[in-house]
């Protein structure tokens, strides 16, 4: 894939199907975490608010979601059971409307478990 330097670029790689998923979780974590900073790693975006939160990409049958750890997938499991997860990976297979609540529930709970950390290092 291209190398990109900015969301829009990553966006534009896509068809606009794909693509109009991909801006459906890109509104979603910006509405679940608007002080977080859009980032591009890892060849994706990626979002940063004391630390790395969440980032999100398109492959060839689905969009992915990586919620930088595996507490997350852990915890909303049961919410999870009808998509293809990983340790860090969820999956939204294209054609599927995409879960918004959870996905916002998954990026309100990575800023709690940063700000937890942040709290924890600062005593």
């Amino acid at each position: 894939m291209k190398t990109v330097n900015t969301v829009e670029e990553y966006l534009s790689l896509f068809p606009k199907e794909q693509r109009n998923a991909l801006e459906t979780l890109r509104h979603v974590i910006k509405t679940a975490a608007p002080k977080a900073e859009e980032v591009i790693s890892y060849g994706m975006p990626g979002y940063k608010q004391n630390g790395v939160l969440v980032y999100f990409g398109g492959f060839k049958n689905h969009c992915s979601f990586f919620p930088a750890g595996n507490s997350v997938i852990k915890k909303f499991s049961s919410e999870l059971k009808n998509y293809k997860t990983s340790k860090g990976t969820i999956q939204f297979p294209l054609g599927q409307t995409i879960p918004i609540t959870l996905i916002k529930k998954m990026v309100k709970e990575r800023v709690k478990e940063n700000e937890t950390k942040l709290k924890a290092k600062s005593t």
